[in-house]
């Protein structure tokens, strides 16, 4: 499942690609994936140039002339797959969408996945989008805005971590080896961290994705032009190693449930 690091890799090369081009044709074949009728969804969109792309959380955001925003959600995985033009497309997508100048690009979600149009004046009542918190590699997100969000309450670490409202981007993939960096166990409550504690949470967070981002995401993910990320398991410390020795202790990985996921840790480094 694509998190920050692919995403921003995926919205920077679909802006490269895309911005300044107009939509003259959308192909639906699975029309489950909109929020509205395949009619008005091709209706809204064809004419329309893209004015530049980024992400907010797990969506990808293509900002519309006309006052109108293309939303792409990957739900548990997917491949956004660009073509130039008078190169063949393969089948297998849900949506297709055609440029004025022969290029274009298919969506082809494994899970969930969704595109939706919104008016830029209909865009703040979005509802799967417009609670989402700060992305977790913005400007916004310094440590003393970070910091912020620990105080009383009985929510665990990892549950705030990965909750979209509070901070977007973080899912289950990268956070075993953020929790893993900043020795904290996932089910610590957030009240009883100390102020070193949440300094390391920080660093451990931004420092785990931007490397990551570098990278250019995950193997098992594919970039806008089909080329896999960098990330591979052996690059992870305590993620998806259940029985590995951990790397700084040399315990043995275990693998727990912690609410409806699972997690990766060391028992000795992140007690509970």
């Amino acid at each position: 499942m694509a998190e920050l690091p692919e995403l921003l890799v995926l919205a920077e090369q679909m802006g490269t690609e895309l911005a300044g081009k107009t939509l003259a044709d959308v192909e639906v074949v699975q029309e489950k994936c909109l929020n509205l009728p395949p009619a008005a969804f091709r209706q809204n969109l064809v004419g329309c140039r893209i004015d530049r792309v980024y992400n907010r959380g797990k969506w990808i955001f293509l900002d519309l002339s006309q006052e109108g925003h293309l939303l792409l959600n990957l739900g548990m995985g997917a491949d956004l797959l660009y073509y130039g033009p008078g190169q063949a497309w393969d089948d297998g997508h849900r949506v297709r969408f055609h440029f004025d100048d022969g290029s274009g690009f298919t969506c082809r979600f494994w899970w969930f996945g969704h595109a939706h149009y919104c008016s830029t004046p209909e865009l703040a009542g979005h509802e799967p989008t417009a609670s989402l918190g700060p992305l977790a590699l913005s400007d916004e997100m310094t440590l003393e805005w970070f910091s912020s969000l620990f105080g009383k309450g009985r929510r665990r670490v990892k549950a705030m971590l990965t909750d979209q409202k509070r901070i977007s981007g973080i899912g289950n993939v990268y956070i075993q080896d953020i929790l893993f960096r900043a020795r904290l166990h996932p089910t610590r409550p957030v009240s009883g961290l100390s102020e070193a504690d949440v300094a390391r949470l920080y660093h451990a967070t931004t420092g785990t994705l931007r490397e990551a981002y570098e990278k250019r995401g995950l193997a098992y993910e594919k970039d806008f032009y089909g080329v896999p990320g960098g990330v591979t398991m052996d690059d992870f410390l305590v993620g998806y190693r259940e029985g590995k020795p951990c790397p700084e202790c040399g315990a043995t990985v275990a693998k727990i449930r912690t609410g409806s996921t699972a997690s990766f840790i060391c028992p000795v480094c992140q007690p509970e």
